[in-house]
């Protein structure tokens, strides 16, 4: 019995139909993380229904977004690098340098979660301040920061458990530490705004609440994990040889990721200058923009598992075909996705907002954004196939200048030139076109590289 469960948590990633089982992969983790970034759209729900000043409330909870992914992205990014290097190691059957790099991983999971618990709380007023948030949503949006920041240490647990799991391609428990404490944000949150009329501060609780009940769920079951990723406490420590190779691939996708929440923070102020209710507005969108860039980051992270790990083991021909595939599944599911909010927006974006003004911003921001919205898959699943392959500086030094750098340049002149909101919001389609070409000619061009004279070995 205990063997039949443990094989239904592992996927073998090595053999066996692709189509399938990038799919079975996938699903959890796009389930995972909308459940995830349900903590923060709940708390966008409640508060602007609930809250006695449902604007500046929402707004607050929203404006907070870029600054919270700034915070942590660096650290998720180096979540990547510890999957690629310990699915790399289950490939080549080394048992005891996947067990050091787990090891490795989760001591520095749980390091960066209280430098980042600090840097939170020192920063959330002055960075708030600089990124022009609007008077009347400043004290709100700084309450909800120092208290959200509380629960980065959990927030981190959680990621790197995650990644260690995935490695053994089970995505099945971590989606289920997320149902439990999505469920418990919901009621909480309900419970903190309606009763205590707690508001931002309630919501706040409410989310570090759940993130610490998820982040000891995926901790126990790595502790009682039956295969080569068990955590032991007593063995929690750095490993140099793993360590160096877990940031040699995971700082430049955590560089990469934030540089991209700082553009995203420059957008930020200067749509603050529009006011409340557009900054409410965009708020309300950015819930299902996140939810579909996760559909579209699950298929990044199969592509980045299947492609180190049969990378790991010479099964070459197999990484190209994950590649292919998830490239494919990824820009249908995300094209689908963002239509469906766009042509039914009269339906999603009330739940989060019962304001006219607010739905008619959040429209706005949607017509720009959706129509190409799957256009990030054509960067995000050939970057994870390099890294998956060891390559990650290249697609990270390309996506920093597509869609960070560009932006920049963008946010500096044209709002100066033409100041209406459209000319703003243009800038994301046009990014994602120049980061996608740029991105997928490297994948052609490394990979044909990396697997010439190697596609004639060892495969299926």
């Amino acid at each position: 019995m205990k063997t039949s469960q443990l094989a239904s948590r592992h996927r073998d990633i090595l053999n066996g139909p692709m189509l399938s089982g990038i799919i079975m992969f996938a699903l959890p983790i796009a389930l995972s993380s909308i459940l995830q970034q349900l903590f923060n759209s709940v708390d966008v729900a409640v508060v602007g229904h609930f809250a006695s000043n449902a604007a500046a409330a929402t707004a607050a909870v929203g404006c907070n977004g870029p600054i919270i992914n700034m915070i942590i992205n660096l650290f998720v990014g180096i979540s990547v690098g510890a999957n690629v290097v310990i699915a790399n190691h289950i490939g080549q059957g080394n048992r005891n340098k996947t067990s050091s790099a787990v090891h490795t991983a989760m001591t520095v999971a749980l390091i960066s979660g209280v430098f980042l618990l600090f840097l939170g709380l020192l920063i959330a007023k002055p960075i708030l301040e600089l990124m022009n948030t609007p008077d009347d949503v400043l004290d709100y949006a700084v309450d909800y920061l120092r208290i959200y920041s509380l629960g980065l240490p959990f927030i981190m647990v959680y990621n790197f458990g995650s990644a260690i799991l995935r490695c053994i391609g089970d995505t099945k428990r971590p989606l289920f530490c997320l149902i439990v404490s999505g469920v418990m944000n919901a009621l909480l949150n309900l419970f903190f705004v309606i009763v205590f009329h707690l508001d931002v501060e309630g919501v706040a609780i409410a989310t570090v609440i759940s993130n610490a009940v998820s982040s000891i769920l995926v901790f126990s079951f790595l502790m009682k994990e039956k295969s080569d990723v068990k955590l032991e406490l007593k063995r929690l420590g750095i490993n140099k040889e793993d360590l160096k190779r877990l940031l040699t691939i995971g700082i430049p996708a955590g560089v990469q990721s934030v540089v991209f929440s700082i553009s995203n923070v420059f957008i930020q102020s200067v749509l603050n200058r529009f006011g409340t209710a557009v900054v409410a507005g965009s708020a309300v969108t950015l819930n299902y923009e996140n939810c579909t860039y996760y559909t579209i980051s699950a298929f990044a992270q199969a592509t980045i598992t299947y492609t180190s790990q049969n990378y790991g083991a010479g099964r070459y021909e197999r990484c190209r075909k994950a590649f292919r595939i998830s490239l494919v599944l990824s820009l249908l599911v995300a094209g689908f996705l963002s239509n469906t909010f766009r042509l039914f927006h009269e339906i999603f974006i009330p739940v989060f907002t019962s304001d006219p003004a607010v739905a008619e911003y959040a429209y706005v921001r949607m017509q720009y954004l959706f129509i190409l919205y799957l256009l990030i898959s054509t960067y995000e699943i050939p970057g994870a196939a390099l890294r998956g392959m060891g390559h990650s500086l290249a697609p990270a030094l390309i996506t920093v200048f597509g869609t960070c750098v560009f932006r920049l340049l963008w946010v500096y002149i044209v709002p100066a030139m033409n100041p209406a909101l459209g000319a703003l919001y243009i800038v994301y389609p046009i990014s994602w076109t120049i980061t996608g070409i740029a991105v997928a000619i490297t994948y052609m061009v490394l990979s044909k590289k990396e697997y010439r004279g190697k596609l004639g070995g060892k495969q299926l």
